[in-house]
């Protein structure tokens, strides 16, 4: 029971990962219309996609601990 569990955690992955996706999407069409600001608007990018990276890995790691600390019980 503790991997469907598991596997429903690692399912958080999906959501950081389309995100990531459409921040560099945005990001690269925002670069496009105006590259005055490509500084400003790469930065701002990079720190998004850190916060939406620290979430996946938040997912993975609930799905580990799921696994390993859950499963050893019962």
């Amino acid at each position: 029971m503790e991997a469907i569990g598991a596997g429903l955690a690692a399912l958080g992955v999906l959501g950081p990962g389309i995100g990531i996706g459409i921040l560099a999407g945005m990001s690269s069409s925002a670069i496009g219309r105006n590259p005055d600001a490509a500084g400003q608007i790469r930065g701002l990018a990079i720190i998004l996609a850190a916060f939406a990276e620290g979430l996946g890995v938040l997912a993975i790691v609930v799905g580990l601990l799921a696994i390993f600390v859950l499963g050893g019980q019962g």
